[in-house]
């Protein structure tokens, strides 16, 4: 453990410098004020995105036995575009769901949970809890989901679709101060829940069968597992959006960086990673691109050339 260690503090002490600059980066006696009531919730919003998409990929991975798959293809993502499209389809673009971040919030994090609820008891229970199977529905409804958001997309007026777009895509720009606060409570709440299962999720790595060999009730544990990693990505993407490729990104990153398959390591170390590739990209869309670009197109970028990566390196095998 005194690699693991020590690998914590160095990405730990890469996180802080890295919020301290981005933080601290521009500013003089006559803005700080100003930038930091706008950097401030930045952070706290990338804190929050960070930690939630890294822990619900490293648990999906953890119980799919997969680590090329993230929790994206259950369709939690489409949905969240579905649900945005919708309500501007129908309501426009200045009703009280797209207007009130709060409202817009907690309705489309409660879908999400709603629909990755229903999946999970359906498919589950009908095919005697292959996780397998569920990937597969997921898949098939998260392209549904797609295909009726690109139909309505191409319907609606132009100077909505302007507006949706807002919502499409990952931002950390104007967080709402309140929806952070709340998302804090839900991330304490859930953290209670994983630690006393830490144990659990090691054995849980090592497959289904050894797993229930070895006393884990697998079935079970799978299902609270799958609960969680939906509450965590609906709470990260009705946050800032989706960002499809940050969790394969993270997770093989650090699962080569730790070569361990302690949960209590991996969820730090890939939290971190993640904040640091947040921030960076956070970074490079203020100060490089000043903000004709968003993060979510350089991390699904970057990301998707690793993933591309990843299939070569699989197939070699």
């Amino acid at each position: 453990m005194n690699k693991n260690k020590k690998q914590i503090i160095i990405m730990s002490i890469i996180a802080i410098i890295s919020l301290i600059l981005f933080i601290v980066w521009g500013l003089t006696a006559k803005n700080y004020r100003f930038n930091l009531s706008l950097r401030i919730p930045k952070v706290l919003g990338i804190l929050i995105a960070g930690g939630s998409i890294s822990v619900a990929s490293i648990l999906f991975q953890t119980i799919t036995n997969n680590r090329i798959i993230t929790p994206s293809i259950i369709g939690l993502d489409s949905l969240y575009s579905l649900v945005q499209t919708v309500v501007v389809f129908v309501f426009g673009s200045t009703s009280l769901f797209m207007v009130n971040k709060t409202v817009n919030f907690l309705t489309s994090g409660t879908l999400m949970v709603l629909l990755a609820m229903i999946l999970f008891k359906v498919v589950l229970k009908k095919s005697k809890n292959n996780i397998f199977l569920l990937l597969l529905v997921g898949t098939v409804v998260g392209t549904l989901f797609r295909s009726m958001s690109s139909f309505m997309q191409v319907l609606i007026d132009p100077n909505e679709y302007d507006a949706l777009q807002t919502k499409l895509f990952a931002s950390f720009s104007l967080v709402n101060t309140k929806i952070i606060l709340v998302s804090i409570i839900i991330i304490v709440i859930l953290g209670l829940f994983l630690y006393k299962d830490f144990g659990k999720l090691d054995v849980m790595s090592l497959g289904r069968e050894q797993a229930i060999n070895l006393g884990v009730d697998y079935d079970k544990f799978s299902k609270k597992i799958l609960v969680i990693v939906a509450i965590l990505v609906s709470l990260s993407t009705a946050l800032v959006g989706p960002i499809t490729f940050l969790g394969i990104l993270v997770v093989n990153l650090t699962y080569e960086i730790t070569k361990t398959y302690r949960h209590s390591v991996l969820l730090i170390v890939g939290t971190l990673i993640s904040i640091i590739a947040l921030v960076g990209g956070q970074f490079l869309v203020e100060r490089v691109f000043t903000f004709n670009t968003t993060i979510s197109i350089i991390i699904n970028f970057i990301g998707g050339i690793y993933f591309i990566n990843l299939l070569l390196r699989e197939s070699k095998l």
